[in-house]
């Protein structure tokens, strides 16, 4: 699996992506703000796509360098800098590579992965060698954090790949078209741990064309003591796992699963 998710499939992804409600109203970005500027220094962002998390970091005054492997969302994310502040632009680097082989010239005191980029990795080779990457690019003591969803079994063992379930309702844009946004699993491989998932986006133009456009990608999903030895084996000390943005404990009902490393 690609550490893209497969946003270079078609030019219109990266622009749906920032359309949609349950995106742009996700409750991490005040998260990731606060924890970048925990003790300075600059940040690295891996899978940083159109800049959802990144931007509002550099505006906090936090350099940040964002890595992602789709042209297509850094293209979206340079338009969005142009229009920010000189000094915010400033504070930015963006550059085209795969989180499973970085190698940059400098250290970070944080390094982030933020909305569930690790589950685009769907190899124990490709994890480790994110995690790894991200071990030596960090200072000593530096910071990892990862956020996943948590598996809920019940969902993971029902789905029904002729039913669509639509997550954001039928919307107009600015510019007159309307857009609804449903998903599905095409196919689950539980011994493999990954499903097949399709995004459908329908797009009504002002002329009343409308076009269904299908975003398809296979989700890797992890359990927590997964997790946890992913991290030791690369070297890192767990210091939190995170049920929610608002740092509550993982319960059984908890959304999220957001680990909190350590450089050892």
């Amino acid at each position: 699996m690609s550490s893209d998710g497969n946003y270079d499939s078609s030019p219109i992804l990266a622009e749906l992506y920032d359309l949609i409600p349950m995106h742009t109203h996700r409750p991490d970005r005040d998260f990731y703000v606060e924890e970048a500027k925990v003790g300075g220094g600059t940040v690295l962002e891996l899978g940083c796509g159109t800049g959802r998390i990144l931007l509002p970091i550099a505006a906090s005054g936090c350099g940040i360098v964002g890595l992602d492997l789709s042209e297509h969302m850094l293209t979206r994310c340079r338009g969005k800098l142009e229009s920010t502040p000189t000094d915010v632009r400033a504070r930015v680097q963006l550059i085209a590579g795969s989180m499973t082989a970085i190698s940059l010239d400098q250290s970070f005191h944080l390094v982030i992965v933020p909305f569930r980029a690790f589950q685009h990795l769907q190899s124990v080779d490709d994890q480790l060698a994110c995690l790894r990457g991200a071990h030596r690019h960090l200072e000593p003591g530096g910071r990892l954090i990862v956020d996943l969803f948590h598996p809920d079994l019940k969902k993971l063992s029902s789905w029904d790949p002729s039913v669509e379930i639509e997550d954001c309702a039928e919307m107009t844009l600015p510019d007159g078209r309307r857009l609804r946004r449903c998903h599905r699993i095409s196919a689950a491989h539980v011994a493999e741990q990954f499903n097949d998932v399709e995004l459908i986006y329908y797009l009504t133009g002002a002329n009343g064309i409308s076009e269904r456009i299908v975003h398809a990608f296979p989700v890797r999903y992890l359990f927590r003591y997964e997790m946890e030895h992913l991290l030791a084996r690369s070297g890192f000390h767990l210091e939190h796992i995170f049920g929610n943005f608002d740092r509550s404990p993982l319960t059984d009902q908890s959304p999220e699963m957001i680990f909190v490393a350590k450089k050892n």
